[in-house]
């Protein structure tokens, strides 16, 4: 998988109702407005598209597990939530693979890499990214409730490698000190109530746009993940290697996602985990026979282009391996201020803060749409739980040195799987901690046969795209933007920062603009800055 912009999320958007006067923001709002949190997710909610999407009692609670994860008031069983976990795992499993490659392989401003070597280590950098994601999806479904993985976030894993520890005298524990006190912020502004209180100012059409435009990005995603469409020779993307499907792992793509589309119309149950694991096992086969290797040479260009993308299929390894946890606590918290100055550090903080403030925005909508996880009032059940398990999850990721770790969009793999509720949260964490001394099972798992469920993951989110009105040009135009910004820059933050901006400027244009809520105008303004802040940290660094 290619390396994102430095400004993808991981995740995605929020439903939210219009105010003609703002809202205060201080005791009602930080628990009244959480209990509207997403009360609009009702008008945005899509058709459903798997069997048991209601969250009603669908029968009496069978024992302490499924009183403790309301499975059955979620309309879904025990085998659902272990299926759509191990789906969820196997769908972004490739994290623990590509999180070292992106933040091991690369020094800071002083020469070293990621831990204080003068070499990378990358087996360290897999057993902490595996470590902290598998604690930080299980705290998530303990505390939230809610079957979305936590893991790395790539995109800010790309910002922090490419645009942070590059900044002079800037060294990766001074970085993942900042991802610390961005996690601060956030869970400070979760429990003031301010996130939400932004959440909620959002029109609802938009919040529809970002689940539709997310969708298209995942659906890219898997695409370039499986080598189905890539970079061509000049600046855009083509299909294939030179405008032609070879190779044998096109072909277990091909397949998985034939098939995968089959099984879903004939409305088989488990259609994406019997996917994923009939896809590996087929690359497994073609490995063993035709001995195809990686499309990429020890020096990281491509020396086989008809070869696996990111992992090689094989059981042809050693299985156990101890657990090299050294980087575990390697952050400075206030190195950075020291080191690169104030306003350098203020900046970093804020482009990190505001990625991730919208990434659970974006994300946890997406999942409750698509899994039509609401409660009888149209509300996403411990929405605040679910903000503060992903706050966490930034501070968590920062201490152990794996990035800013937040929502996972592959989660809705799981939930299209049958996942309704934070049990299938424990299954994907276990896994993730197994992998921690068998961390062949996760290269085991070629991302061509990951690659196809998210494809089909963005045909489901895309179907909400019929909530949108396209007659109203002051929204459409906005959600137009929001939609092609997700895919076309790679980034859904962008997505979310253009239609934001586009919604305000045509409101105000329009004499309209009364029926802005103030913190529309407020994040507006912050979006503007985000977009030049690349610009803004290069002169003052200069």
């Amino acid at each position: 998988m290619p390396l994102p912009d430095p400004r993808v999320t991981g995740s995605l958007t929020r439903p939210a109702q219009h105010h003609r006067t703002p809202a205060p923001l201080h005791a009602r709002t930080t628990e009244h407005t959480h209990h509207r949190i997403i009360r609009t997710i009702h008008e945005a909610a899509p058709v459903s598209h798997t069997p048991a999407r209601t969250t009603e009692p669908s029968g009496a609670p069978t024992g302490a597990l499924d009183r403790f994860f309301h499975i059955s008031a979620r309309g879904s069983t025990v085998g659902r939530e272990i299926r759509g976990g191990l789906a969820t795992f196997f769908a972004m499993s490739y994290i623990v693979v590509l999180n070292p490659l992106i933040i091991g392989a690369a020094a800071d401003s002083t020469g070293l890499f990621l831990g204080g070597g003068t070499e990378p280590n990358l087996p360290a950098v897999a057993a902490a990214t595996s470590l902290v994601s598998g604690l930080l999806t299980i705290l998530m479904g303990v505390v939230g409730n809610f079957p979305m993985a936590v893991s790395s976030s790539l995109g800010l894993s790309a910002f922090i490698t490419y645009g942070i520890v590059v900044l002079p005298g800037m060294t990766w524990a001074d970085a993942m000190g900042l991802v610390v006190i961005e996690g601060i912020i956030l869970l400070i502004l979760v429990l003031t109530g301010f996130r939400s209180a932004i959440f909620n100012a959002v029109p609802g059409q938009l919040k529809t746009a970002i689940s539709v435009g997310i969708g298209l990005f995942i659906a890219l995603i898997g695409m370039i993940n499986a080598g189905f469409i890539s970079r061509g020779s000049g600046a855009g993307l083509e299909l294939g290697t030179g405008g032609f499907l070879t190779g044998w792992p096109m072909l277990v793509f091909l397949i998985s996602l034939l098939a995968l589309f089959v099984m879903w119309a004939a409305r088989v149950r488990g259609a994406i985990l019997y996917s994923i694991v009939g896809a590996t096992v087929l690359a497994l086969v073609l490995e063993a026979v035709f001995r195809i290797g990686p499309k990429t040479g020890a020096d990281g260009e491509v020396a086989n282009p008809q070869g696996w993308g990111l992992t090689v299929p094989t059981l042809d390894q050693q299985w156990f391996t101890l657990p090299d946890l050294s980087l575990l606590g390697s952050f400075n918290l206030l190195g950075s201020w020291q080191h690169v100055g104030v306003v350098a550090a203020a900046l970093a903080v804020f482009t990190l803060l505001l990625a991730n403030f919208f990434d659970l925005l974006g994300t946890m909508v997406g999942i409750a749409n698509e899994g039509d996880i609401k409660d009888r009032h149209g509300e996403i059940p411990q929405s605040k739980r679910i903000m503060v398990a992903d706050a966490l999850g930034a501070i968590g990721g920062g201490m152990g040195s794996t990035s800013v770790n937040s929502g996972f969009v592959e989660s809705t793999v799981g939930v299209g799987d049958g996942a309704r509720t934070g049990l299938a949260n424990v299954v994907t964490g276990i896994m993730f901690l197994a992998t921690i001394v068998l961390a062949p099972l996760a290269a085991v798992i070629p991302t061509e046969a990951a690659a196809a469920t998210l494809v089909l993951v963005g045909f489901l989110m895309m179907q909400q795209i019929v909530r949108v009105d396209w007659a109203d040009v002051e929204i459409a135009i906005p959600a137009f933007m929001t939609i092609v910004l997700m895919p076309f820059s790679y980034s859904i933050t962008n997505g979310i920062g253009a239609g934001f901006i586009t919604y305000v400027v045509i409101k105000l244009f329009r004499g309209k603009g009364r029926e802005v809520h103030a913190l529309m105008y407020v994040t507006a303004a912050l979006f503007v800055v985000y977009f030049v802040s690349g610009p803004l940290q290069a002169a003052l660094g200069s």
